[in-house]
């Protein structure tokens, strides 16, 4: 088994890969890519047994075979070497022998077959969604998704695909996410739950895609296809909490506000909020908004005005800064859209331009007690 292949080429899609790649395995060969040649196709796999990806490289070659290289040593080495042309032959004593155009290098190698095979899912159903639309609904909801471990359907991100359109959502019960899209749909009704590391995955390589995304997934199983990548994972088991139960439907209070402007300054209020609430506290009257916070066991206290846009009545709520900072990052609009009801029913955030046609998105922040 013999193939020569350019060394930043290789790179490229090693480091792609070795995200999968936990830092402690159980078992020794996920320590390992796994390189599988057919003549001109050479295909590198990485797997956690959760998630497993490859990627498809042309290369110059004759020769058929599949070996699993240590992966951390060829990244390592690969990082040192410039741009140049790399011939890999397998020897007989398990080493694989890379020549560059300045010298000779054996890794040790164990046989392809001890590493575990990827999952073929059976009978699929499938949608094919933009990368850029993925990559948005990616960003945009992953950093709502909780982290408890008891509750691991919250932990990543719903996926509902309908002939009416998709919808992506994430919480953690303090915060939720609702992205939407009308402009792609799918040709049946399908739900599942992704975990987050196959999405931070997919977010960090789509972004530099434009190529389509095919989704196949069962009720176990999911596979993203698109350019020379497959990735397949293992979809969190369990009921996504409904969501919209928990939107509120009626909000008579609406204020518009400059998102940046708002976003300074709950970030300047809130270094003078209480370490472990992270509680500011919103005032608005009339056209105009007050935010202030306090920590009564330093007497730090800080308080800013601005004016907005307010339709309503006059009410103080209550929000952890932390949330509501996090939630005004990731938006993109200009101006953004803060919907009430009550100071202890959930504040709804909403981007009033920069959308796509078909596009939506709604941020849920459920409110914080405030003690007079």
């Amino acid at each position: 088994m013999k193939f020569i292949v350019s060394s930043s080429y290789l790179l490229k899609q090693l480091q792609v890969l070795g995200s999968v790649i936990n830092s402690s395995n159980t078992l020794p060969i996920l320590d390992n890519f796994l390189f599988e040649l057919d003549h001109k196709n050479l295909s590198v796999s990485a797997s956690d047994l959760e998630t497993t990806m490859s990627a498809t490289l042309e290369i110059d070659s004759t020769s058929k075979g599949s070996v699993a290289v240590p992966a951390k040593l060829l990244l390592d080495i690969l990082k040192t070497f410039p741009e140049q042309p790399l011939t890999f032959t397998v020897e007989e004593n398990s080493t694989i022998e890379i020549s560059s155009n300045s010298g000779k290098y054996a890794i040790a190698y164990a046989p392809g077959e001890e590493f575990p095979k990827s999952v073929s899912l059976d009978n699929p159903s499938s949608t094919v969604v933009p990368s850029e639309v993925l990559a948005t609904a990616i960003s945009k909801t992953i950093f709502a998704a909780g982290n408890d471990d008891l509750r691991p359907v919250m932990s990543g991100v719903f996926f509902q695909f309908s002939p009416e359109g998709l919808i992506f959502v994430a919480t953690d019960a303090h915060k939720l996410v609702k992205y939407a899209r009308a402009d792609v749909k799918a040709s049946q009704v399908a739900d599942f739950i992704m975990p987050k590391k196959p999405l931070n995955i997919l977010k960090s390589i789509l972004g530099t895609s434009d190529a389509d995304v095919t989704i196949e997934y069962n009720d176990s199983n999911a596979t993203f296809s698109f350019e020379s990548y497959i990735l397949t994972c293992r979809l969190i088991d369990g009921k996504y909490p409904n969501y919209e139960a928990v939107i509120p439907k009626e909000n008579p209070n609406k204020l518009m506000i400059n998102r940046i402007l708002l976003l300074n300054s709950v970030r300047r209020v809130a270094i003078f909020s209480n370490k472990t609430t992270h509680q500011i506290r919103l005032k608005i009257a009339g056209a105009e908004l007050n935010i202030s916070a306090e920590d009564i066991d330093y007497s730090n206290k800080a308080e800013e005005r601005l004016t907005c846009d307010y339709q309503g009545d006059d009410m103080q709520i209550g929000f952890n800064s932390r949330f509501l900072s996090e939630m005004l990052t990731n938006l993109t609009s200009d101006e953004i859209m803060l919907e009430m009801s009550m100071p202890n029913r959930a504040g709804i955030l909403t981007p009033i331009d920069g959308l796509d046609e078909g596009e939506t998105v709604t941020m849920l922040v459920m409110p914080v007690m405030l003690n007079n």
